[in-house]
């Protein structure tokens, strides 16, 4: 039995290593151990507990007013305390973040394979999306077994220099989380997704916390009161708790009419707002993955991503964060019928709902217990109501 420590620390590592988890969980070839840094205190551990999935490990990292080389430090010193007093054959870590970053060092630090989820994500900007676009590429160096979502996110990883032999294209395991959520009982209604049901308006779900759009958010937030003056349009801003965020949106956007405001959702109530929603308008890449796959049209607050598949598609766009492109983008959808029927009816690039299969099955075969896996082929079409209640 192989011991595999998957290293999460925020609240999009526990969506898509959830299922992951899960699954090795179930594999008698595996012991996995959850090791969290807790990054995202709070969302953090109440996304994994939504999974029903409690760490083994709990390094509690944060603490206030940390900068990210503090956070950064912390997360790699605790994890490389815990590494050396435990046997552990492989590191598993997700995607972008300061614990990422912290879990691959600790690992190749402790020769230990580095297994790396969603690898091989460029925006081709170093500074653009600050830091985790660095944090990608140096994983990349020290990483053993590369598990890319898309064919793209493989190819840029060989040009760089990766074995071809190392990388193997499983689909994005968020995909697999949505499917998940849409088979969960519904649980107790928020008042305000209660309330959206029966609202007969266009809703759109709107966010912006990325540390490149800090400066725009008045930008942002003017763009939400021009498009809220609609009478036809309820926009839903589950707000980020970072202080920065609040000060830069809530001035502009609380007690405006046809603006409602609310903490961040738990992850099952944040699905449901996603699938009654019409249009998505955010800067996270979760939205970006997760919009498509529900078919909603998706507007990306940024200027460059590191995930164009679905923009390549047509069910995503960048819109930038200059307020008269955001609303020109917005209004265009929803005056168009056309248009938003053309990004409604695309199909979904990021993953066939077998993306944990195809990454429990690339471990087996890295560590020669299992055969080797098909890559995932883009192209299939999820029904939203196959995902969410």
């Amino acid at each position: 039995m192989r011991s595999v420590a998957v290293i999460l620390g925020t609240r999009p590592e526990a969506i898509k290593c959830a299922p992951v988890i899960r699954a090795l969980q179930d594999d008698p070839r595996f012991d996995p151990v959850v090791v969290s840094t807790g990054q995202h205190r709070e969302m953090l551990d109440e996304t994994l507990d939504a999974f029903g999935i409690r760490p083994d490990v709990d390094l509690g990292v944060m603490a206030p007013k940390q900068t990210l080389s503090q956070v950064t430090h912390r997360a790699l010193d605790g994890l490389s305390t815990y590494l050396t007093n435990k046997r552990i054959d492989a590191v598993m870590v997700h995607g972008d973040t300061a614990t990422t970053l912290a879990g691959a060092l600790a690992g190749f630090h402790h020769r230990v394979p580095v297994v790396h989820i969603e690898a091989g994500l460029r925006s081709g900007d170093l500074h653009s999306p600050f830091p985790e676009e660095a944090n990608r590429r140096l994983v990349a160096q020290i990483t053993a077994l590369h598990l890319a979502p898309t064919p793209g996110n493989s190819a840029n990883l060989i040009r760089e220099g990766v074995r071809e032999s190392s990388v193997v294209v499983t689909g994005n395991t968020v995909i697999d989380a949505l499917r998940w959520a849409g088979e969960q009982a519904p649980e107790p209604h928020d008042p305000v997704l209660a309330d959206l049901e029966r609202d007969p308006r266009r809703v759109i779900l709107a966010s912006a916390h990325r540390r490149e759009s800090w400066r725009m958010l008045p930008q942002i937030g003017q763009a939400l009161r021009d498009i809220a003056a609609r009478p036809d349009v309820r926009i839903v801003v589950p707000l980020h708790r970072n202080p920065i965020v609040r000060q830069g949106l809530l001035p502009l956007i609380s007690d405006v009419p046809n603006i409602t405001v609310v903490d961040p959702l738990p992850y099952l109530a944040f699905c449901r707002l996603m699938w009654r929603s019409d249009i998505i308008l955010s800067d996270s890449s979760g939205a970006e993955e997760e919009g498509p796959a529900l078919g909603k049209p998706t507007l990306v607050l940024r200027d460059v991503t590191e995930r164009p598949e679905a923009v390549a598609a047509g069910i995503a766009r960048l819109v930038g964060r200059s307020r008269d492109q955001i609303v020109r983008h917005v209004t265009g959808l929803l005056d168009d019928p056309t248009q938003y029927e053309l990004m409604a009816s695309t199909a979904n690039p990021y993953g066939d709902g077998n993306a944990t299969e195809r990454v429990v099955g690339a471990l087996a075969h890295h560590f020669g217990v299992g055969p080797a896996v098909m890559p995932f082929v883009p192209g299939w079409r999820v029904e939203p109501e196959a995902l969410v209640a």
